[in-house]
């Protein structure tokens, strides 16, 4: 057990796993990964795949607090947090405002401009769209977007004009609103954020256009770097950057944020996910490896702020 931490002070702990959105599968994973490490913490947690039932699970189970490892709809944009504040129970992560702030990329983007934080410029879309104006005004490559969807479901890369409104109409399939979003050639970089710390950043590489849900989940050709490559003067202002971004939002407890670095190393905020994944290919758990936190002290780390 994590130092100075008796696990009986948590008590009953619920993990919500699984879910009805796009990213179960994904969650799934997540959600026995987090179980099997609080388990071997001597702590009293038990697995909850979230039904339309939840709440009367959850009522009838007298749990103590839980930990919420959904991804996507219903369980990281404000639904299930604000449910588990009507029954009164502890939960980890962000709260209602900013889980739903941060479900909705565009949203998110317009706080983020309001605080004067850089972010690519981006054009909403829907069935009237003058597509080619988009084109002319924004350039190629885009990238268009649902707004309210997770790992990378439902994006794509758009090359050239004629492409533009199939993507549309692909991201549409997901979610009422859509959007593109200049293209940024340059370095990813992810930053995972514990508590008021950015822990180290990774570098991203892909062989795919971006990184999409096969580079996420299940290709093994994805590079990831730590430490990142950058100097320690430059990690540290993007890492006071993420801290800006998430705490604008109003984000707590944990979460990533992934962020863009053009040619000339200036840094676009992209999104901000509050339930990021915790699966073996996970970044959250892998930047904490980075900062010696293992993935038993994060979970704990993680729980903890819910006390």
């Amino acid at each position: 057990m994590t130092k100075n931490i008796d696990p009986k002070m948590f008590g009953k702990v619920a993990v919500l796993m699984g879910g009805l959105s796009a990213e179960r599968d994904v969650s799934l994973k997540s959600g026995n990964a987090v179980l099997k490490a609080l388990t071997a913490q001597k702590i009293d947690a038990h697995g909850i795949d979230a039904g339309h039932d939840i709440l009367s699970v959850l009522a009838a189970g007298r749990f103590d607090r839980v930990f919420i490892a959904l991804h996507g709809r219903g369980g990281e944009d404000g639904t299930m947090q604000g449910a588990l504040e009507v029954l009164q129970l502890p939960y980890t992560g962000s709260g209602v405002m900013a889980s739903a702030l941060a479900m909705d990329k565009l949203r998110t983007k317009y706080v983020w401009m309001g605080q004067g934080l850089p972010t690519p410029g981006y054009c909403a879309l829907n069935d009237a769209t003058d597509f080619a104006a988009v084109v002319k005004q924004y350039g190629l490559p885009l990238m268009v977007k649902p707004a309210h969807e997770g790992s990378s479901i439902g994006m794509s890369k758009v090359t050239r004009a004629d492409q533009l409104e199939g993507a549309y109409r692909k991201a549409a399939k997901f979610d009422s609103e859509v959007f593109a979003e200049q293209w940024i050639t340059g370095t990813e970089y992810t930053i995972a954020i514990l508590g008021d710390e950015a822990l180290p950043m990774i570098r991203l590489e892909t062989p795919h256009d971006f990184y999409d849900y096969e580079a996420k989940y299940i290709a093994n050709t994805t590079g990831y770097h730590i430490p990142c490559g950058l100097g320690a003067a430059e990690e540290k202002k993007l890492q006071d950057l993420a801290l800006k971004a998430f705490k604008g939002v109003g984000a707590a407890g944990w979460g990533r944020l992934d962020m863009l670095c053009d040619k000339k190393g200036n840094p676009y905020l992209i999104e901000l996910n509050t339930v990021p994944g915790l699966t073996d290919h996970s970044l959250v758990p892998m930047a904490a490896k980075a900062a010696g936190i293992s993935f038993e002290e994060l979970m704990v780390r993680i729980l903890q702020a819910t006390l």
